[in-house]
């Protein structure tokens, strides 16, 4: 899957450490008060975490620094206790011309995001990385930041996930899967401890301006990605007079996710069927540029999806090739463009095993080399150690408390993913099991949630990126997100891919003007990316087909 090492500038006005931070949040009528006096700097220089700054080169580790912040668990409760966060800082390359931080997130949510002061340097425009000193910070719960554990051993979180079945078929694939996430709900309840119920993005919003004020900026300078965008949205509408530059990338659509989850999640579906039909599409108009493309790639896709969903294919390695791993793989690789030659060679190869040309022998997957379609795709967790449990349990922390499910039990799930599976058959079902099935049952009590109003008064209006083949977000999302925010500038790309920056030239100059002079793009643009998938020339998209 493709690494967000996707750099939007932030850029804020520069004032001296320590600075009172100023205006206040409205949320529903009630009034959030940004930290009041003097906020403490953050501390600079400590000792970096080992692999922090691997693949740096030697000469250049100067130019880096390890920070960490203290933070309430509970911003309206000191008394609740503190969690540290962890920071990532590349200065300025021109400090005589710095404008100001820029603060980075990757998504997720449960992205790590410390290294993004490593990635920005090499995806950023030189002008950026000139005048912004680049900040990646883990979010609560997350990477070094106290994360939040669910499990005490990895056995335990082994034997939890894996017996969460990505698409569960039959009756005992489906009720295994459920009562699967009712036990990673009960260890997350017995195990978490205080900061499950401070895991909204809201809380990690608080924290940002917090953190803003603690590098001395008067005002935000964001870049976000994917569920980033969450967080750079929330925080232009609740702090819209403290927010200097945002760029959100891989938008979505706000309103929605956080006032009905099981609608999101179905759109989500949609998402990645759109983004897997222009994929098939656009291998049938290459031709042989692409390995799937003869005969008919849709119906093939197809008939192989059909096949794995009743028996399973054996892989390279051995092992059963079932329906979950093919779907968790096709997934992946609709996130990076630069897959799509390796994943039309794998459907191929497979689609060959499943269905022989007349005449020839069933082929042998034994020692091939799929580049794409072997498996890895299959789960959502990291953590594969012995124990202690090395994993984190963010994902389902921040999203269970973001989003609402309204009185959706986990016995509904099963007609949820039959319907889901009618309208989106390859990602339906897929993503009925994920948070739809886990967060009815997910231990958190009365989350602080921002869910609005969403209009956004900021001085300089939000920028808004979105491809029209964006499998995660879907492009609709970002049209959304432009509307819901209002004062907001909409940069679309005609591009496979989830997320852009850094892959399309036009799009990196905007934003790199955007973020250093506060200079809005054009509005109606449509933008080109570097490369198009199969190698093939830019061609432009038709947006009425969206």
């Amino acid at each position: 899957m493709r690494v967000f090492a996707l750099v939007g500038a932030l850029v804020a006005g520069t004032v001296l450490a320590g600075a009172t931070t100023a205006a206040a949040a409205e949320d529903g009528g009630k009034v959030f008060p940004a930290p009041v006096g003097a906020t403490p700097p953050v501390k600079w220089g400590i000792p970096c975490p080992a692999g922090t700054l691997s693949g740096v080169p030697a000469d250049k580790l100067k130019e880096y620094s390890c920070g960490s912040y203290r933070m309430p668990i509970d911003h309206d409760n000191k008394y609740l206790g503190t969690i540290d966060i962890g920071l990532l800082k590349h200065s300025a390359n021109t400090p005589d011309k710095k404008i100001g931080s820029l603060f980075l997130n990757p998504g997720g949510p449960g992205g790590a995001g410390r290294r993004m002061a490593i990635s920005g340097t090499r995806f950023l425009q030189p002008s950026v990385v000139d005048k912004f000193d680049l900040i990646g910070f883990d979010p609560r719960g997350v990477g070094i930041s106290n994360p939040l554990k669910c499990f005490t051993t990895q056995e335990d979180a082994d034997e939890v996930f894996g017996a969460q079945i990505a698409v569960p078929i039959s009756r005992a694939e489906i009720s295994g899967t459920l009562a699967a996430y009712r036990d990673y709900g009960q260890f997350c309840k017995n195990n978490a401890g205080a900061l499950l119920n401070h895991m909204s993005t809201k809380d990690v919003v608080r924290d940002l301006d917090v953190l803003r004020a603690a590098v001395g900026d008067q005002k935000l300078t964001y870049v976000g990605f994917s569920y980033g965008t969450l967080i750079g949205s929330t925080y232009a509408a609740m702090f819209p007079k403290q927010s200097r530059a945002i760029v959100i990338d891989g938008n979505v659509d706000p309103q929605l996710r956080t006032s009905d989850g099981v609608q999101y999640d179905r759109e989500r579906a949609t998402g990645f069927e759109i983004a897997l039909d222009g994929f098939l599409k656009r291998c049938q108009q290459v031709g042989t540029n692409c390995a799937f493309s003869s005969g008919q790639p849709r119906a093939k896709f197809d008939e192989l999806r059909t096949y794995l969903r009743s028996k399973p294919l054996t892989a390279p390695d051995g092992k059963p090739y079932t329906i979950n791993n093919f779907t968790g793989d096709i997934s992946g690789a609709l996130y990076d463009p630069g897959a799509f030659s390796g994943l039309a060679a794998d459907l191929q190869y497979y689609y060959n095993a499943a269905f022989p040309p007349a005449g020839a022998q069933t082929q042998s997957l034994a020692g091939a080399n799929l580049k794409v379609l072997n498996g890895s795709g299959s789960g959502r967790q990291d953590g594969r150690g012995d124990s202690p449990y090395t994993g984190d349990d963010s994902y389902f922390g921040v999203n269970c408390l973001d989003k609402q499910f309204k009185g959706v039990k986990q016995d509904s799930v099963p007609a949820i993913a039959a319907k889901w599976e009618q309208e989106s058959p390859t990602f339906g079902r897929y993503q009925a099991f994920s948070d739809t099935a886990g967060c009815p049952v997910w231990p958190a009590k009365k989350p602080d949630v921002y869910r609005g109003p969403w209009r956004a008064e900021t001085d300089t209006p939000v920028l808004v990126i979105g491809n029209y083949y964006d499998p995660a977000t879907q492009y609709k999302f970002a049209q959304r997100m432009t509307k819901q925010l209002g004062n907001a500038r909409l940069l679309t790309v005609d591009a496979f891919g989830h997320c852009i920056l850094g892959d399309a030239l036009g799009v990196d100059k905007a934003t790199a003007e955007y973020l250093v002079d506060l200079k809005v793009p054009a509005a109606g643009q449509v933008f080109q990316p570097n490369v198009q998938p199969f190698g093939t020339a830019a061609a432009a998209a038709s947006a009425d087909k969206r």
